[in-house]
Protein backbone atom coordinates (compact mmCIF):
# COMPACT_ATOMS: atom_id res chain seq x y z
CA UNK A 1 0.00 0.00 0.00
CA UNK A 2 1.25 3.89 -1.26
CA UNK A 3 2.34 5.41 1.86
CA UNK A 4 1.37 9.09 2.71
CA UNK A 5 2.01 11.62 5.23
CA UNK A 6 -0.01 14.35 5.52
CA UNK A 7 2.23 17.35 7.11
CA UNK A 8 0.66 18.18 10.66
CA UNK A 9 1.97 21.88 10.51
CA UNK A 10 -0.71 23.28 12.44
CA UNK A 11 -3.07 24.43 9.86
CA UNK A 12 -5.20 22.59 7.28
CA UNK A 13 -7.82 20.04 6.99
CA UNK A 14 -5.53 18.02 8.20
CA UNK A 15 -8.47 14.89 9.37
CA UNK A 16 -10.86 15.39 6.17
CA UNK A 17 -7.10 14.90 4.40
CA UNK A 18 -6.31 12.05 5.97
CA UNK A 19 -10.01 10.02 5.58
CA UNK A 20 -10.11 11.21 1.84
CA UNK A 21 -6.81 9.49 0.86
CA UNK A 22 -7.98 6.86 3.17
CA UNK A 23 -10.82 6.23 0.59
CA UNK A 24 -8.35 6.67 -2.19
CA UNK A 25 -6.52 3.88 -0.91
CA UNK A 26 -3.59 5.15 0.89
CA UNK A 27 -1.61 4.14 4.05
CA UNK A 28 -1.61 7.59 5.80
CA UNK A 29 0.14 8.63 8.87
CA UNK A 30 -0.80 12.56 10.05
CA UNK A 31 2.87 14.02 11.67
CA UNK A 32 5.45 16.81 11.44
CA UNK A 33 7.99 14.22 11.65
CA UNK A 34 10.58 14.98 9.50
CA UNK A 35 11.85 11.61 9.24
CA UNK A 36 8.28 10.09 8.08
CA UNK A 37 7.61 12.99 5.72
CA UNK A 38 10.56 12.46 3.64
CA UNK A 39 10.58 8.73 3.40
CA UNK A 40 6.93 8.55 2.98
CA UNK A 41 5.81 7.67 -0.83
CA UNK A 42 4.18 10.93 -0.77
CA UNK A 43 3.59 13.91 1.12
CA UNK A 44 0.52 16.24 1.20
CA UNK A 45 0.74 19.49 2.04
CA UNK A 46 -2.65 21.10 3.38
CA UNK A 47 -3.33 24.59 3.86
CA UNK A 48 -6.13 26.77 5.55
CA UNK A 49 -6.28 30.53 6.34
CA UNK A 50 -3.99 33.71 5.04
CA UNK A 51 -0.78 33.27 3.04
CA UNK A 52 1.12 34.84 5.47
CA UNK A 53 -0.12 32.54 8.09
CA UNK A 54 0.45 29.11 6.62
CA UNK A 55 4.16 30.63 5.76
CA UNK A 56 4.46 31.04 9.43
CA UNK A 57 3.54 27.87 10.48
CA UNK A 58 5.52 26.20 8.02
CA UNK A 59 8.64 27.93 8.98
CA UNK A 60 8.36 27.04 12.76
CA UNK A 61 7.62 23.22 11.98
CA UNK A 62 10.30 23.61 9.21
CA UNK A 63 8.32 22.50 6.22
CA UNK A 64 9.86 24.16 3.59
CA UNK A 65 12.73 22.62 4.32
CA UNK A 66 11.12 19.17 4.27
CA UNK A 67 9.26 19.77 0.92
CA UNK A 68 12.01 21.15 -0.92
CA UNK A 69 14.15 18.12 0.44
CA UNK A 70 11.78 15.84 -1.15
CA UNK A 71 11.65 17.56 -4.50
CA UNK A 72 15.33 17.94 -4.46
CA UNK A 73 15.41 13.96 -4.66
CA UNK A 74 12.46 13.67 -7.18
CA UNK A 75 9.58 12.79 -3.98
CA UNK A 76 6.29 13.53 -4.72
CA UNK A 77 4.34 16.67 -3.13
CA UNK A 78 0.89 17.68 -3.10
CA UNK A 79 -0.02 21.14 -2.03
CA UNK A 80 -3.99 21.72 -1.05
CA UNK A 81 -5.22 25.10 -1.38
CA UNK A 82 -3.17 27.66 0.32
CA UNK A 83 -0.81 24.30 0.75
CA UNK A 84 -0.80 25.31 -3.55
CA UNK A 85 -0.39 28.90 -3.35
CA UNK A 86 2.87 28.79 -1.13
CA UNK A 87 4.44 26.85 -3.91
CA UNK A 88 4.71 30.26 -5.80
CA UNK A 89 7.44 33.21 -5.03
CA UNK A 90 4.99 35.87 -3.63
CA UNK A 91 1.27 35.96 -2.06
CA UNK A 92 -0.36 39.51 -1.78
CA UNK A 93 -3.14 40.04 0.70
CA UNK A 94 -4.79 42.99 1.79
CA UNK A 95 -1.65 44.78 1.16
CA UNK A 96 0.46 42.70 2.79
CA UNK A 97 3.42 40.86 0.53
CA UNK A 98 4.73 37.30 1.95
CA UNK A 99 7.28 35.54 0.21
CA UNK A 100 6.29 31.63 -0.02
CA UNK A 101 8.52 28.48 -1.02
CA UNK A 102 9.45 29.85 -4.06
CA UNK A 103 9.22 26.59 -5.76
CA UNK A 104 7.38 28.35 -8.96
CA UNK A 105 8.07 31.99 -10.33
CA UNK A 106 4.41 33.91 -9.42
CA UNK A 107 2.24 36.03 -7.32
CA UNK A 108 -0.49 34.57 -5.90
CA UNK A 109 -2.85 37.66 -5.58
CA UNK A 110 -6.84 38.71 -5.31
CA UNK A 111 -9.58 37.47 -7.81
CA UNK A 112 -11.08 40.37 -9.24
CA UNK A 113 -14.20 39.23 -8.69
CA UNK A 114 -17.74 40.98 -7.65
CA UNK A 115 -18.51 38.10 -5.39
CA UNK A 116 -15.46 36.50 -2.71
CA UNK A 117 -14.71 34.32 -1.31
CA UNK A 118 -15.31 31.88 -4.72
CA UNK A 119 -17.16 29.20 -2.55
CA UNK A 120 -18.91 26.12 -3.99
CA UNK A 121 -18.63 23.77 -6.80
CA UNK A 122 -17.07 24.81 -10.05
CA UNK A 123 -15.66 23.49 -13.50
CA UNK A 124 -12.34 22.77 -14.52
CA UNK A 125 -10.32 22.66 -17.85
CA UNK A 126 -7.77 20.33 -17.88
CA UNK A 127 -4.54 19.82 -19.45
CA UNK A 128 -5.01 17.24 -22.52
CA UNK A 129 -2.33 15.66 -20.73
CA UNK A 130 -3.62 15.53 -17.26
CA UNK A 131 -3.09 12.50 -15.15
CA UNK A 132 -4.61 14.04 -11.94
CA UNK A 133 -7.74 14.06 -14.14
CA UNK A 134 -7.94 11.52 -15.76
CA UNK A 135 -11.08 10.00 -16.52
CA UNK A 136 -12.47 13.50 -14.25
CA UNK A 137 -12.68 15.62 -17.31
CA UNK A 138 -16.28 16.52 -16.74
CA UNK A 139 -16.07 16.82 -13.07
CA UNK A 140 -16.56 19.43 -10.87
CA UNK A 141 -14.68 20.36 -7.67
CA UNK A 142 -14.92 21.97 -4.49
CA UNK A 143 -13.66 25.84 -4.11
CA UNK A 144 -13.05 28.03 -1.17
CA UNK A 145 -10.67 30.85 -1.67
CA UNK A 146 -10.69 34.82 -2.67
CA UNK A 147 -6.92 34.46 -3.81
CA UNK A 148 -4.96 32.88 -6.58
CA UNK A 149 -2.07 32.15 -8.77
CA UNK A 150 -3.55 33.44 -12.16
CA UNK A 151 -0.64 33.33 -14.47
CA UNK A 152 1.98 30.54 -15.07
CA UNK A 153 5.69 31.68 -15.91
CA UNK A 154 8.04 28.63 -15.34
CA UNK A 155 9.92 28.25 -18.64
CA UNK A 156 10.68 24.13 -18.57
CA UNK A 157 13.64 22.89 -20.93
CA UNK A 158 14.37 19.11 -22.07
CA UNK A 159 14.51 16.62 -21.13
CA UNK A 160 12.47 17.58 -18.33
CA UNK A 161 8.61 17.07 -19.10
CA UNK A 162 6.39 20.32 -19.19
CA UNK A 163 3.76 21.15 -16.82
CA UNK A 164 0.32 20.21 -16.90
CA UNK A 165 -1.75 23.32 -15.78
CA UNK A 166 -5.41 22.97 -15.23
CA UNK A 167 -7.87 26.09 -15.26
CA UNK A 168 -10.99 27.59 -13.69
CA UNK A 169 -12.25 31.26 -13.77
CA UNK A 170 -13.89 33.43 -11.20
CA UNK A 171 -13.33 37.20 -12.24
CA UNK A 172 -10.71 35.85 -14.40
CA UNK A 173 -9.04 32.52 -15.27
CA UNK A 174 -6.62 31.02 -12.57
CA UNK A 175 -4.69 27.89 -11.84
CA UNK A 176 -6.85 25.26 -10.33
CA UNK A 177 -3.69 22.48 -10.52
CA UNK A 178 -0.33 21.93 -11.61
CA UNK A 179 1.61 18.92 -12.30
CA UNK A 180 4.99 19.24 -12.50
CA UNK A 181 7.48 16.52 -11.97
CA UNK A 182 7.02 15.80 -8.14
CA UNK A 183 5.22 18.39 -7.29
CA UNK A 184 1.60 18.89 -8.08
CA UNK A 185 -1.49 21.00 -6.53
CA UNK A 186 -4.74 21.94 -6.55
CA UNK A 187 -6.63 24.68 -5.62
CA UNK A 188 -10.01 23.30 -4.78
CA UNK A 189 -9.96 20.76 -2.03
CA UNK A 190 -10.11 17.21 -3.27
CA UNK A 191 -11.16 16.33 0.08
CA UNK A 192 -14.42 18.32 -0.09
CA UNK A 193 -15.14 16.89 -3.32
CA UNK A 194 -16.87 13.90 -3.27
CA UNK A 195 -16.26 11.06 -5.25
CA UNK A 196 -14.31 13.38 -7.84
CA UNK A 197 -12.17 14.07 -5.69
CA UNK A 198 -11.59 10.55 -4.16
CA UNK A 199 -11.11 9.42 -7.65
CA UNK A 200 -8.26 12.48 -8.04
CA UNK A 201 -6.20 11.61 -5.55
CA UNK A 202 -6.41 7.84 -6.54
CA UNK A 203 -5.15 9.04 -9.51
CA UNK A 204 -2.21 10.91 -7.60
CA UNK A 205 -1.87 7.90 -5.76
CA UNK A 206 -1.15 6.27 -9.19
CA UNK A 207 1.72 8.63 -10.21
CA UNK A 208 3.47 7.80 -7.00
CA UNK A 209 3.33 3.87 -8.16
CA UNK A 210 4.82 4.25 -11.28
Amino acid sequence: MTSVVVLDYGTGNVHSAVKALELAGADVTLTGDRKLALEADGLLVPGVGSFSAVMAALSDAHGGDIIDKRLSGGRAVMGICVGMQVMFEHGVERGINTEGLGEWPGTVTALPAPVLPHMGWNTVTPDAESVLFRGLEEERFYFVHSYAAQDWSLDVMPPFPVPRLTWAEHGSRFLAAVENGPLTATQFHPEKSGDAGIRLLKNWLGTLRD
